[in-house]
């Protein structure tokens, strides 16, 4: 689905499109439909330069964690489209609890928070420590190496929201992953650029004078979608859940 445009709190440069996608969760045949749809929008409106941006938690809780990430590792949808894939909460917890040494706390709060849907996905049971191995190691690449924040134009990108009252060079990895308050109650005035981001889900987009939420539950049963700006302007895209 693809609503028409309408007016964006920010503009970005001319020439620009971003394709933002909001909390993916193991929904992989929900991102490989919303995926084909910005394939046919991106053949239909030709642009300068074209990004493919993903906002995190590509895993835990939905079905196929391993083919969100195998599809993400894959080529771009578009030939020529850039492609960017942020940090999320959800991707972090996994590193940590695959790192040498990882403490018995962190795996435990990665498997409370859907870590066993995920090594499910990977054909490993939570309780075979030993079989956690046979996560490939591009996978464990993939997680190790992603960016937290991306910007252009008057936007920032980034999972969960930033810290109000701080530049963004100030702003933690704590804090781009996990915040919800004082970020969502924030004035316009108290973030430095309008902030497009996922982490917390709503029934529909949220796109106010200072923030864009874009996590639209697909893991619960709503919509993934995908947030198109382009120059002062934006539309949305969306595909439902199967269930």
């Amino acid at each position: 689905m693809a609503n028409n445009s309408s007016i964006a709190p920010a503009l970005l440069p001319e020439g620009l499109r971003v394709y933002a996608i909001g909390d993916v969760h193991g929904c992989s045949t929900m991102l490989a439909a919303l995926h084909r749809l910005i394939a046919k929008d991106a053949a239909a409106r030709p642009a300068v330069r074209m990004v493919l941006l993903h906002l995190g938690d590509y895993v835990d809780r939905g079905p196929d964690s391993a083919a969100v990430i195998a599809r993400l590792l894959g080529p771009s949808p578009v030939a020529g489209m850039e492609c960017v894939s942020l940090l999320g909460n959800h991707d972090a917890m996994m590193r940590d609890a695959l790192a040498p040494g990882a403490s018995e706390a962190i795996v435990q709060g990665w498997l409370a928070n859907g870590g066993d849907a995920t090594l499910r996905s990977y054909g490993i049971s939570a309780r075979d420590r030993g079989g956690w191995g046979k996560i490939p190691e591009p996978h464990r690449h993939f997680l190790a190496n992603r960016p937290l924040i991306w910007s252009a134009g008057g936007y920032a990108f980034v999972h969960a929201g930033l810290r109000p009252g701080l530049p963004l060079g100030d702003q933690t990895e704590q804090d781009l992953l996990w915040i919800r308050e004082p970020f969502l109650a924030a004035r316009p005035e108290a973030l430095p650029m309008v902030v497009v981001h996922g982490h917390t889900p709503s029934p529909k987009a949220e796109i106010l004078r200072h923030r864009i939420g874009i996590d639209t539950g697909a893991v619960y049963g709503g919509n993934l979608t995908c947030l198109i700006l382009e120059g002062g302007c934006y539309r949305l895209l969306s595909v439902p859940s199967p269930g």
